[in-house]
């Protein structure tokens, strides 16, 4: 799944140039604005509608400069002085702009949500769980004791029978990840999937580069593993040497996963095996019981994405003294649910994930921490409210319409390309026509009637929603997929397109003004909107997106020429790119 982080990009010209010369000259009329560093105090307040920016603003541009010279300058230097970064942000943008506002007019329907006196079901959710969340003195009050169960079990951890037990129950990833997926070979099915995981730092590279800098990174995870310990009653010598300890076991695993380029392959993550051949990889994880345990009393195959990750993982746990083991559990499940508990675990977290590692001066206020809970684990009960009151039906038909027409601008590229065979065009017209298009919300909404939330728990709110979400996903094993489903929640200002599913998504939180505004003339809204349609378009043809077929099958379906022939283009037009 490609996610849209900063939909500026330069498509390869030499594959689809229509797209290309489209969306640079359009770009040009509604261009993307990001601030510059330089911070400015964060005002907020509920709001009761988002507010109106229009996608075309001369206020934006700075017409002192000379477009010849500094064209970027000239178009978003005016948005770029009155738009400084907030203090809550590592960056800023037209993109994050919006978010924002969004997350200002999510508070005032929470708000409402929380006094209403006659609320349907999904309503009482979403006001009790963000009055949950809100209630600082109450969550303070508690510290870490709603974990103190769990930390409570993982000190009676004897051996891979309790360990298995443990993990299986948590609802939060420890060790790995684990979940379900499309079959990458039967695209219509679900099938239980197995990935690498266990790391406190982001990515691999983080354990095995020498640098300074991530030695310095390394140092400072360290320091958090061990202030999160220190919050929890453990000792200061003992917290170090646990500290360390977890930084070497999580080194071997990173060691043993794929990097980030190999991972572009998706062939590289397409193992399946059976539950022997899985328990034959890791034989110090009860694998079958721990299927059970999700509910899979029948699961015949599971995909191991990283088959070496779980034999590395394995060998660690068999030759890690079990003391180790429970010091890294309790590590892990305490900096999991660190946003969740008092404030000084709060603070901890932001300190080193948010402050440290991504450079934002400021945590964010209590309000847009609510909100997020609310939109990440009751997403589309918020997301109905969130399109009731700001996605027209007008503006989906428009909106489906100029998806439908770049759609056809890009079977025309297609058919006009000269180093594509005719068979392969084919099957590429094919899967264009196949993408599905979610605009705006899903068909059919998420039924949470089984997620019980109340206003004076959050802790036991928060859990109850993961435990729902992980019994959601696991029960998907086995059963046809739904195409109608959605990754994102309404309200996201993002938009992505999953090769499996051979679908776009545009949630109504992005087609608002400036990036869609329906008040405007079409020609904004198609150099802004209309060339992200096109980006999310050109992944389902990317190194990653093309190994695909139209229904989200594994397969090769381009000719060995014009698999070279799109390499030698797109390398050609990287080149131009970079020259120019």
């Amino acid at each position: 799944m490609r996610l849209l982080v900063r939909p500026v990009c330069r498509f390869p010209r030499a594959v689809f140039p229509l797209l290309t010369n489209l969306a640079a000259l359009l770009l040009c009329l509604a261009p993307i604005c990001l601030a510059q560093n330089a911070a400015a105090p964060s005002k907020a307040t509920p709001l009761q509608a988002v507010p109106y920016t229009p996608s075309l603003d001369l206020e934006s541009m700075d017409k002192s400069a000379d477009p010849c010279v500094d064209f970027y300058r000239y178009s978003c230097g005016g948005w770029r002085k009155n738009n400084p970064i907030p203090p809550d942000q590592a960056a800023w943008s037209v993109y994050g702009k919006l978010a924002n506002e969004n997350e200002q007019f999510l508070w005032g329907i929470l708000l409402d949500m929380e006094t209403a006196k006659h609320r349907t079901p999904n309503q009482q959710k979403i006001g009790d769980y963000f009055a949950a969340c809100m209630n600082t003195p109450a969550i303070d009050k508690l510290g870490d004791s709603p974990l103190q169960p769990d930390l409570q079990r993982i000190s009676t951890l004897t051996g891979p029978a309790d360990l298995t037990a443990f993990v299986a129950a948590e609802p939060v990833s420890l060790l790995f990840r684990a979940g379900s997926a499309q079959d990458p070979g039967n695209a219509e099915q679900v099938i239980a999937t197995l990935g690498a995981g266990g790391l406190g730092l982001p990515d691999r590279d983080y354990y095995t580069k020498d640098d300074a800098k991530s030695v310095e990174i390394r140092q400072h995870y360290a320091a958090y593993i061990t202030h999160i310990l220190n919050l929890s009653g453990e000792p200061a010598q003992q917290a170090r040497s646990d500290a360390a300890a977890i930084l070497a076991f999580e080194t071997a695993l990173a060691k043993a996963s794929l990097t980030r380029v190999e991972r572009r392959n998706p062939y590289n993550e397409f193992h399946k095996m059976t539950v022997d051949q899985l328990q034959a990889l890791g034989g110090s994880f009860r694998w079958a019981e721990y299927l059970r345990a999700a509910g899979l009393q029948d699961v015949t195959s599971v995909n191991v994405r990283q088959p070496k990750f779980f034999k590395t993982l394995d060998a660690q746990m068999q030759t890690g003294p079990m003391d180790m083991l429970k010091a890294y559990l309790r590590f892990h499940l305490l900096s999991a649910y660190a946003p969740y508990l008092s404030n000084s675990y709060v603070a901890a977290h932001f300190d080193f994930y948010s402050k440290y590692l991504r450079g934002v001066p400021q945590m964010r206020p209590r309000w847009k921490q609510c909100v997020d809970q609310v939109d990440g684990n009751l997403g589309e009960a918020l997301g109905q409210e969130f399109v009731r009151r700001t996605f027209s039906p007008q503006t989906k038909q428009k909106t489906q319409r100029m998806t439908d027409q770049i759609e056809q601008a890009m079977g025309q590229e297609i058919e006009q390309l000269s180093w594509m065979s005719a068979p392969t065009k084919q099957e590429a017209i094919a899967k264009l026509h196949e993408i599905r298009n979610k605009i705006g919300y899903p068909s059919k909404w998420r039924n949470y009637s089984t997620l019980h939330i109340t206003p004076n728990d959050y802790f036991a709110d928060v859990k109850r929603s993961l435990i729902f979400e992980k019994k959601r996903k696991w029960a998907k094993v086995g059963k046809p997929v739904d195409r109608a489903e959605w990754g994102m929640t309404p309200p996201t200002v993002n938009a992505y397109y999953n090769p499996q599913m051979n679908d776009i998504n545009f949630p109504a939180g992005v087609l608002q003004p400036p990036l869609y505004d329906p008040r405007m003339d079409d020609a904004p809204n198609y150099g802004d909107t209309g060339s992200t349609i096109g980006h999310e378009l050109t992944h389902g043809f990317d190194d990653e997106g093309r190994q695909f077929d139209g229904h989200g099958n594994l397969k090769d379906w381009w000719s060995k020429q014009d698999s070279a022939n799109l390499t030698s283009v797109s390398s050609a037009s990287a080149t131009s790119t970079q020259t120019t």
